[in-house]
């Protein structure tokens, strides 16, 4: 049976973990098919419907899918390694444009924020029991999220945009369920999204975010939630414009219960306005991250929704870590605070260093896109031959299988610190990259 592996047990629990056991052990590999229900049953001498227990058990713990004819079989395992490890290493010497990460001269100081958060927690220590939400970051946040058009909802805080993406899908899927996903979009989404026993739905992006065609296709194939970028999406630099919003919530329209899911990472880098897609259905979260703004390290992002999303995302909190730091809380309530209106310094550096590369390329003959944020997307006939003539040329770039699914090859160029004099022979060195070799002929 199974290539000598033998499933054993009598009861659905012992069967369920006979499977597992022998999937972690790699004597069942993923895609191998199960034996039929009444088939093993026959075997085991057990009831069909304790097998049927069992395959259930397991689908609901990812580790099996079910295939329509194809029967049930061991879901393919998440990735080990995860994209953002994909691509050759940069050797000494080279640029580095692959990390995404943005310019630190350009972050904020947290030392004074900090100290006084800090001073606030010594005078008045948060203990057990307390409120998970610091009130200061919970009337700062209302404050600029009712500025940008978010329903009034309930607020929680997670230690950045992917755990509150992650959080969020937990609460409202089960494994097997269809996830409409960006793409190319954010490699940990696309690695996150097979860890939880999600099935990602690709569509297809342009620069003013999902496409309305391919977002309604998926829409009908059933999927329970949508993931969107507000904007600076990653890595094509899309942003959703009032014209492409008012479409997709028209699709939306259509099913009231698929939850929408947007994230706003780029809030603090960008100029940009937003135009939200929250409430659009009656399940939807919208959450906010402080790390492009003011550096990854300050894991705090704040998330809103539903009042039941937010509700299940909170309670499900509390049995674990209990709440995000207050003292992290407060330091990001008094840097929000203090953020005028507009576009910050960041957002218009950002801007220039952006538009500058995609004018070089441009004059280059070599389209790329990126309306707003820290990227640069440039389409390339070969991906490996394109990352790896920019390499010998002393560019390190990411390679797009990092973002994609079923989009063409393509590379991001971060340019949160590329500087003016760089601007050009980058430009140079990608024209020659993505430029298809001559023919040669041999004798």
């Amino acid at each position: 049976m199974l290539g000598g592996y033998r499933i054993e047990g009598r009861r659905a629990a012992e069967i369920a973990t006979s499977v597992e056991n022998a999937v972690s052990a790699g004597d069942l590999a993923p895609g191998q098919a199960l034996p039929p229900l009444r088939e093993l049953a026959a075997e085991l001498g057990v009831n069909p419907n304790t097998v049927a227990a069992a395959y259930r058990a397991l689908r609901e713990r990812g580790v099996v899918e079910t295939a329509g004819r194809r029967g049930t079989r061991v879901r393919a395992r998440p990735a080990h390694t995860p994209r953002e490890a994909r691509g050759p290493a940069v050797p000494p010497g080279a640029r580095d444009l692959t990390e995404g990460n943005p310019d630190p001269d350009l972050l904020d100081s947290l030392g004074p924020a900090l100290a006084a958060s800090a001073a606030e927690a010594a005078a008045a220590p948060v203990l057990y029991g307390g409120p998970p939400v610091h009130p200061d970051l919970e009337r700062v946040t209302g404050e600029r999220f009712a500025r940008d058009g978010l329903p009034e909802g309930p607020l929680a805080v997670t230690s950045g945009a992917l755990d509150a993406i992650e959080r969020v899908l937990a609460a409202r899927l089960r494994p097997g369920d269809a996830v409409a996903v960006e793409d190319p979009g954010w490699g940990a989404l696309l690695d996150l999204l097979p860890a939880l026993g999600l099935r990602p739905v690709p569509v297809a992006v342009d620069d003013e975010g999902p496409q309305p065609g391919p977002f309604a296709r998926a829409l009908g194939q059933g999927v329970r939630a949508v993931i969107v970028t507000a904007r600076a999406q990653n890595p094509t630099g899309a942003a959703l414009t009032p014209a492409r919003a008012e479409e997709l919530r028209a699709a939306l329209a259509e099913h009231p219960d698929v939850l929408v899911v947007e994230d706003d990472h780029g809030d603090g880098i960008v100029s940009v306005p937003l135009f939200p897609l929250a409430g659009s259905t009656r399940r939807w979260a919208f959450t906010r991250s402080a790390a492009k703004a003011h550096g990854p390290d300050l894991r705090v992002a704040v998330c809103t929704g539903d009042a039941d999303t937010v509700e299940r995302v909170i309670g499900r909190q509390r049995l674990g870590p209990g709440w995000v730091s207050h003292v992290l809380q407060g330091a990001v309530a008094r840097l929000w605070a203090r953020r005028p209106a507009g576009a910050s310094p960041a957002a218009r550096a950002y801007d220039e260093r952006r538009e500058a590369l995609l004018r070089a390329l441009r004059a280059r003959g070599v389209p790329a896109r990126g309306r707003c944020g820290l990227n640069v997307w440039v389409p390339v006939p070969d991906e490996t031959a394109a990352v790896a003539g920019l390499l010998h040329a002393g560019w390190a770039v990411a390679p797009g299988a990092r973002f994609r699914i079923a989009t063409p090859p393509a590379v991001r160029v971060t340019v949160a610190t590329l500087a003016p004099a760089e601007t050009v022979p980058l430009a140079d060195a990608v024209a020659r990259a993505v430029r298809p070799p001559a023919p040669r002929r041999y004798g």
